[in-house]
């Protein structure tokens, strides 16, 4: 039987990490002199003069195949505000706050209430965020997209003050790692869950709740959750930190670093907080590796945030329910920037 990746489920991560780096390296001869920070962190930062406090941040995203899983169970509502959520987190990692968002929906066929539910989730989501839903582009294509087939992206831009903004070169060795919590795994690792659990040709197995005691409702509502938004909750400390990993694809292994320096990793205490069940729940019924759950989902840990030693206490007390993850380390550039500890 071939085991449960992410790759036999058909999703090559690396493959798609090598992609993007060639993506980068095509879109990085536009960058002249007005794009601030290296090219792979969450969202772009563009100075309109030098002489200029306010920023451009901006941000592109989707659902991936939860929309399959959306599709599944009939809920279309909850995948706007996944969209949304997702590119608010991502513009938050640079400090900035929304402004305006924008989306795409393509679709097979025009006859149909689905798309409507999602804008009704955009616009609930982002009137949470403070942004102004500004307009978007729905595109009927009966070519590429087959019967009730739909796909939805976002685009997310705001501002950040040059003397506030967040990257990737200010963490420290000896930093320490601040995780605040998941609600589910967000919008990624979809592909993986909808193989283990058979979604696909058994939507049914979304209504049932014997999968796991303490999972504590159906296994639709579980993988539904919609995105958590940490702009709320991260607010208040955006000021006492040096950095923030948004969790997404790619799990910590690859999102981790993406918001430190070059010759520096992470080691992750994996005693620090206790698994929550539906990744057990996936894990066990996929019969999935450690590594490969901890490169595919979010295992618990939405954001990361790199904290300064002597603000750690100020920051656990003020976001709720973050607590200490790790630390950051020196790392040779050739090791794996990422080590899970027990």
């Amino acid at each position: 039987m071939t085991a449960n990746t992410y790759r036999a489920s058909g999703v090559d991560l690396d493959a798609a990490s090598a992609l993007k780096d060639r993506i980068k390296s095509v879109a990085g001869i536009t960058f002249g002199g007005r794009v601030i920070g290296r090219p792979g962190f969450f969202a772009g930062v563009y100075e309109r003069s030098p002489d200029d406090d306010l920023l451009i941040a901006a941000s592109a995203d989707g659902v991936g195949t939860k929309i399959a899983v959306g599709q599944a169970a009939g809920r279309y509502r909850g995948l706007g505000a996944d969209l949304v959520n997702h590119c608010v987190n991502d513009l938050l990692t640079t400090g900035a706050r929304p402004a305006f968002f924008l989306d795409y929906i393509g679709l097979g066929h025009a006859e149909r209430d689905d798309a409507v539910e999602i804008v009704e989730g955009m616009s609930a989501a982002c009137l949470e965020a403070g942004c102004v839903l500004l307009g978007g582009e729905t595109a009927v294509m009966p070519g590429l997209y087959s019967g009730d087939e739909l796909d939805v992206v976002g685009f997310i831009a705001g501002f950040v003050s040059r003397s506030d903004l967040l990257g990737s070169e200010a963490a420290e060795p000896g930093d320490l790692l601040i995780g605040v919590p998941s609600n589910g795994p967000h919008t990624n690792g979809y592909s993986l869950i909808r193989r283990i659990f058979d979604i696909d040709d058994h939507p049914e197995v979304l209504d049932e709740t014997e999968w796991s005691p303490d999972l504590g409702r159906s296994l639709g509502d579980a993988l539904l959750e919609p995105h958590r938004s940490y702009l709320d909750p991260l607010s208040p400390v955006l000021g006492l930190i040096r950095g923030m990993a948004h969790i997404t694809g790619g799990g910590v292994y690859e999102n981790l670093p993406r918001t430190l320096p070059d010759g520096l990793g992470a080691d992750v205490d994996l005693s620090s907080w206790e698994t929550p069940p539906l990744f057990r729940l996936i894990q066990e019924q996929g019969g999935v590796d450690r590594d490969e759950m901890f490169r595919v989902f979010n295992m618990g840990l939405g954001m990361v945030l790199v904290v300064p030693p002597d603000r750690a206490g100020e920051v656990t007390a003020l976001v709720p329910g973050a607590w200490v993850v790790g630390r950051v380390v020196q790392r040779d550039g050739g090791a794996e920037r990422v080590a899970l500890i027990r």
